[in-house]
């Protein structure tokens, strides 16, 4: 928590009610005890897709993952899943990833983070990325991720990404995203460049919060991946906190 610098006048309040001071500042010391540094998240989907692409030929997987959050911001965590590519190797995908979330000003915050794709039955995929976030408002996001070998082929790659989640009575929302994918070598990487995109919307109900998405790509990401880059419904139910 950001520390608070008492003004001359709210000190003569406090100097005039240190009752009431007393039980405001036990009360804000209840609340800082009970918030965790870490959170959690367990979820359940119709398909693991990233951008744009099923991890999953299409099935349904689950997920889970932790994060533990410092005070000054910075942050380690661990992510897994079940992937299907359609052969026999990988199954898993368990991602490792440290990072620093800082507000700039009210409404600017600013996320970078350290990201590595670990596929625990087939290590040769294995790879970095790092990206970086800019919020607006809490409802706006732009997004540029790099690595210099993407899918573990020694390709540079970027990924440009913008999106916004509004927020409704009872607890409903509405989201939409952009982004596009950009390869050094295509050949290499063996993909094209391509666009990936989604609209869903959401609901939570405390703890646990469903998710229904619309997600798909361009012509060249449908060249690039076939069928798991086709457009399609993706539920998710998640649990965390």
């Amino acid at each position: 928590m950001k520390p608070v610098k008492l003004s001359f006048a709210v000190a003569l309040v406090l100097a005039a009610m240190p009752l009431v001071s007393f039980a405001q500042d036990a009360e804000v010391a209840v609340e800082e005890e009970a918030e965790s540094p870490i959170s959690w998240e367990l979820t359940g989907g119709s398909d693991y897709v990233f951008r744009g692409v099923s991890q999953t030929n299409e099935k349904p997987t689950g997920q889970a993952g932790i994060t533990y959050t410092t005070p000054i911001g910075l942050y380690v965590g661990a992510w897994a899943s079940g992937v299907d590519f359609g052969g026999n190797d990988p199954r898993f995908e368990v991602d490792s990833f440290i990072g620093y979330n800082v507000d700039l000003t009210e409404n600017i915050n600013f996320d970078v983070m350290a990201n590595r794709y670990n596929y625990p039955d087939a290590g040769k995929s294995n790879y970095w990325e790092f990206y970086a976030t800019t919020t607006f408002m809490d409802t706006y996001n732009l997004t540029v991720t790099y690595t210099d070998d993407v899918f573990n082929t020694g390709t540079d790659a970027w990924y440009y990404s913008a999106g916004a989640e509004w927020g409704f009575g009872n607890d409903y929302t509405f989201g939409a995203n952009v982004g596009h994918s950009v390869f050094d070598d295509n050949d290499a990487a063996g993909v094209e460049d391509y666009t990936d995109w989604g609209v869903s919307v959401g609901k939570s109900w405390g703890m646990v919060s469903a998710k229904l998405g619309y997600v798909g790509t361009d012509g060249k990401g449908k060249d690039d991946y076939g069928e798991r880059a086709d457009s399609r419904v993706v539920l998710t139910l998640s649990v965390g906190q």
